[in-house]
């Protein structure tokens, strides 16, 4: 008897496409979702998957083992048994099996209650058992029936191997392999209750690609889970980052100075010469926690992660598109008209009159911006939107000083601010606006990766060894937004101060109390929620990031028409 793991795919490996038992459950449930999870490598934990994980702890530890065929015996019971069959393309890893010398029956743990309904089971479970009891009888046992087990109410339903359920089984096997080898991804669900508890409902994101497709009349607020997690941030030059169990310890000087669980933290920024142990590496690796490196003066250097997402086909749409000069200029004039629309609301908002002064923007100013977006809508060649993205730039940091609140004597807090200026910035405001960008452009970078994007090859932005061209196209509407709402927040707010920073002829840099006010600030602001001006519900920046990089996905799929900018009025 033959054993290998149940999702074993990828690779060169001669069973790659053998069917998990696992994912006919799934795609009984829903074909979108055995097809994102097989084939495309997608998962997701949610309350429900990490309840049932914790459920299966005493069944996924194995114990006893089969008989070999032939092999008479009085009493069966083997735990997390793993089989397969070539002549079936099936594969399963089997909870429990019992039974004796008339025959074995698999049995199958659910982590919910048993529903009253026909069969006492739905189909996906059944069907999974099924193919369970399958491999037992390739295998040579004597397997006419299996168990479904749910814990939430403690009960045993007897599946019956009846022709019907055969039938099933087997032609959903088929199904999925052809599926699979279709390289076709099922359009999603329409208003289906099967949505909201689904771990994946933030990755396939049903009502938003029904919405943009005039589908579904409303999109219901089930998108990418909120977590709890939030980024550990360490810049001592002293610093050391070490594993001690489930907590990350963070030493100066070997000393201990402070710690945090894993399960707490969503990523790891490291800034200068801190470093960090190889389990504590590990452990980030094996939990899909990401390790960001920037400068001790803040410019971002790179990230680490594990394996990568495994996910090939979203780069190869990516890489498609980034060949084809149309599809690059559609969505850089998209990108660009979106920037400058951010810039323009946020001077509108933000706008601080000065004596005897309108208390608002003027209007030839707004005027001009508006014809700055329709310019870049209509830009006919990517030098031509380059020029059009310089004339927004220019004129919106020509009036930035204009939302920084100035003091009792008109002087602006001792933050003048005349221009952008950068590489090195020579004035505190250039300082904030460059590291808050450098930021953007690693949180970018981080859930550009998570989705399974390649952040350095872009469409905008143009290749260059070390530039996360693809970050810097999504974050261009986001930095008026994000980045540069941060620096107004923590100048005006009198969070950052002009005694924050060291500035000397080579140039203006944070000082490290400043930059921690700065980080709090900037975290503030992504865990802010808003009002989605499409999809009308509420989430936050953070969690926006990854909905806007997953549409991005469905666009270059074909699944929506076009890519939905975030714009805000």
């Amino acid at each position: 008897m033959e054993s290998i793991p149940e999702t074993s795919t990828g690779g060169e490996h001669p069973r790659r496409d053998l069917v998990p038992a696992r994912m006919l459950n799934e795609y009984v449930y829903c074909p979108r979702l055995a097809y994102l999870m097989w084939v495309e490598s997608e998962f997701a934990h949610s309350a429900d998957t990490v309840e049932g994980a914790i459920r299966h702890k005493r069944v996924d530890k194995k114990a006893g083992v089969l008989p070999e065929e032939g092999q008479e015996t009085d009493k069966v019971h083997s735990r997390s048994v793993h089989l397969s069959s070539e002549r079936l393309g099936l594969t399963a890893k089997i909870d429990l099996v019992e039974g004796g010398p008339d025959g074995v029956y698999p049995v199958d743990y659910k982590k919910g209650k048993r529903p009253h309904v026909p069969g006492g089971a739905y189909d996906p479970e059944r069907v999974q058992v099924c193919a369970q009891g399958l491999l037992l009888r390739e295998h040579g046992f004597v397997a006419e029936y299996g168990y479904l087990y749910f814990v939430g109410s403690k009960e045993r339903i007897k599946v019956r191997f009846d022709e019907e359920l055969l039938s099933l089984t087997m032609g959903s096997i088929e199904k999925l392999r052809r599926l699979a080898a279709s390289g076709e991804r099922p359009a999603p669900l329409e208003d289906s209750p099967k949505c909201a508890r689904c771990s994946l409902v933030g990755i396939c994101l049903p009502d938003e690609v029904g919405f943009l497709n005039h589908a579904v009349p409303d999109v219901r607020p089930i998108f990418a889970g909120t977590t709890d997690s939030l980024p550990l941030y360490v810049q001592s030059p002293g610093g050391y980052l070490k594993k001690d169990g489930d907590l990350i310890v963070i030493e100066e000087n070997k000393a201990r100075v402070g710690q945090a669980r894993y399960m707490d933290t969503s990523q790891v920024v490291i800034f200068g010469h801190t470093g960090i142990s190889t389990p504590a590496l590990h452990e980030c690796y094996r939990r899909d926690i990401p390790v960001t490196f920037m400068t001790y003066g803040g410019w971002f250097v790179g990230h680490s992660v594990g394996t990568g997402h495994k996910n090939v086909l979203t780069r190869t749409l990516q890489y498609k598109a980034s060949f084809d000069p149309g599809m690059c200029l559609r969505l850089a004039r998209k990108l660009v008209a979106a920037k400058i629309h951010n810039c323009r609301t946020l001077l509108r908002r933000n706008w601080k009159p000065l004596d005897g002064e309108e208390s608002k923007a003027p209007a030839d100013l707004l005027k001009a911006m508006q014809g700055d977006i329709a310019q870049a809508g209509r830009a006919k060649a990517m030098p031509e939107l380059l020029g059009i993205e310089g004339n927004g730039a220019r004129r919106y940091f020509q009036y930035f000083h204009r939302m920084i609140s100035p003091d009792k004597q008109g002087r602006q807090m001792g933050f003048d601010f005349r221009g952008r200026n950068r590489r090195p910035p020579m004035d505190p405001v250039n300082a904030l606006l460059s590291f808050g960008y450098a930021m953007l452009a690693r949180e970018w970078s981080v859930t550009l990766s998570a989705v399974g994007f390649d952040p350095y090859r872009g469409f905008f932005h143009q290749p260059r060894h070390g530039r996360p061209a693809l970050a810097l196209d999504m974050m261009e509407p986001f930095r008026p937004l994000v980045s540069d709402s941060t620096v107004l927040i923590a100048i005006n707010n009198g969070e950052v101060k002009p005694t924050d920073f060291v500035c000397t002829a080579a140039g203006c840099n944070l000082k490290a109390e400043g930059r921690r006010s700065f980080i709090a600030a900037f975290e503030r602001r992504l865990s802010q929620e808003v009002t989605h001006p499409i999809f009308k519900y509420r989430i936050s920046y953070r969690r926006l990031f990854e909905v806007q990089a997953r549409l991005l996905v469905r666009y270059l799929a074909g699944e929506i028409p076009r890519y939905p900018n975030f714009l805000t009025r």
